[in-house]
């Protein structure tokens, strides 16, 4: 009998560690992009049952379907994708009102769902780029702890992952999840 490729073992696992002393309900947050998938689709193997939430910044055009397109892959995945709007304001600048928006609706949904935990898809190549963004800043010997692994409810399992590691894992979940779907008979 064999198991899962490598990489999706190794997002399964850091999943699983980051849960080991969560009790359900959970959710991962999905943006849509790779790691976000590859997190979503190791949170529906380990805890099924467990919800996406997708957030729509209302930034550009369209942006409500990019957040429905990625809601309907979590669902493919397995997972109760709801999808939150944010209200971003213009503090801080862009990158910073629409961080500060997104968190505010998460934090909202886990008031609201009760979750014990979000688990975000940030990897060791985003830990190295905050790292090297905060001292590029002038932040110092602070900008050296990068992101929390936990922070409140909160939860980072793939920092301990590389970006690549976590893309082929992404890219195994969407093969599986594509040959598991009906033929819909149109070639």
């Amino acid at each position: 009998m064999t198991g899962p490729p490598a990489e999706t073992a190794a997002v399964r696992l850091a999943v699983r560690r980051s849960l080991s002393d969560v009790p359900a309900p959970v959710a991962a947050a999905v943006s849509g992009g790779a790691d976000s998938l590859a997190l979503a689709a190791a949170v529906a193997f380990e805890r099924p049952g467990s919800y996406a939430l997708v957030v729509d910044h209302g930034l550009q055009p369209g942006s409500d379907r990019v957040a429905a397109r990625a809601a309907a892959q979590c669902t493919g995945l397995g997972l109760d994708a709801r999808v939150l709007t944010a209200a971003v304001g213009r503090a801080g600048g862009p990158e910073a009102a629409a961080r500060a928006a997104r968190y505010a609706a998460l934090d909202d949904a886990v008031r609201a769902s009760g979750l014990a935990a979000v688990l975000l898809g940030h990897t060791l190549d985003d830990q190295a780029e905050t790292v090297l963004l905060g001292l590029a800043r002038g932040a110092g010997a602070r900008s050296l702890a990068g992101m929390a692994a936990v922070r409140g409810a909160y939860r980072r399992p793939l920092l301990g992952l590389e970006r690549s590691v976590v893309l082929q894992a992404c890219a195994q979940a969407c093969r599986t999840t594509e040959r598991s779907r009906p033929s819909s008979g149109r070639r």
